[in-house]
């Protein structure tokens, strides 16, 4: 076991927060019969969702910039940028973060080694505070679509040439645009009435219904050759297991095949 897994998360220090009892929202029948809308970049990012509002920081978060590309966080107490990742992986242990929420302007982020983040006097991103204080708290800034944070300091985040995580600038630019990632409430995309099966693209789609239902005892996988252009129109119009069974059924490759 690495020495970031030896770490576990304990119970926040933020003094004087209470606890919030959530209230639950009875869907009606109308909308539970509503056809799950699929959210196709959540699955890009390995079914973590883009947040979009302050509230939803909270539970396991990243900090994206670019694409694919996360804040890591390092045993030293300082963050870097991660190792970019492939289209529908999520981030890395190491790049997951603790997100809190403290109020309608501020969040506290803490990392796997139970450190909260803040800015230090060079403006160097740290992870070594214990609790939550003024320099702790975040303040997240959105606007016309595109999210930074900001810290005690009036500073936003970036990463510099080595890909150290910092927090200089005054203003927001290209550099300090960002995206916060949310692994918390899945159920908010819909994606728990979706099948496992098809929280992918079409071309992963299909390899994941052939390796279930594959009859061929020495395992290779037998794909049809023929375009897949027919299946997104048989996906939108709500007939996609017919079409990948007969998809199937070509190659000889299914149970159920006669």
């Amino acid at each position: 076991m690495s020495e970031y897994d030896a770490y576990k998360p304990g119970k926040l220090r933020l003094k004087g927060e209470k606890s919030k009892s959530k209230k639950r929202k009875h869907k009606s029948k109308h909308q539970s019969e509503e056809k799950p809308q699929i959210d196709s970049d959540s699955i890009k990012h390995g079914n973590w969702w883009k947040i979009s509002k302050i509230e939803d920081i909270t539970g396991a978060v990243a900090i994206e910039f670019g694409s694919h590309v996360y804040v890591k966080a390092l045993d030293n107490g300082l963050f870097t940028l991660g190792a970019p990742h492939n289209e529908g992986e999520g981030p890395s242990p190491e790049e997951i973060l603790t997100g809190v929420y403290i109020s309608e302007r501020k969040v506290a982020f803490k990392s796997g080694y139970d450190k909260y983040l803040r800015v230090d006097k060079s403006g160097i991103v740290t992870g070594r505070s214990d609790a939550i204080g003024p320099m702790e708290q975040w303040e997240l800034v959105l606007e016309d679509g595109k999210m930074a944070l900001l810290g005690w300091n009036e500073c936003f985040v970036s990463a510099d040439d080595e890909d150290s995580i910092i927090a200089k600038s005054k203003r927001a630019g290209s550099e300090q645009f960002l995206t916060i990632r949310s692994h918390t409430f899945k159920e908010v995309n819909n994606l728990k009435d979706v099948p496992e099966e098809e929280q992918a693209n079409l071309k992963q789609i299909e390899i994941n219904y052939v390796k279930k239902f594959q009859k061929f005892q020495d395992k290779r996988l037998r794909l049809c050759s023929e375009a897949k252009k027919d299946l997104k129109k048989a996906k939108q119009d709500g007939y996609l297991h017919e079409a990948l069974l007969d998809r199937r059924s070509k190659m000889k490759a299914d149970r159920y095949c006669k």
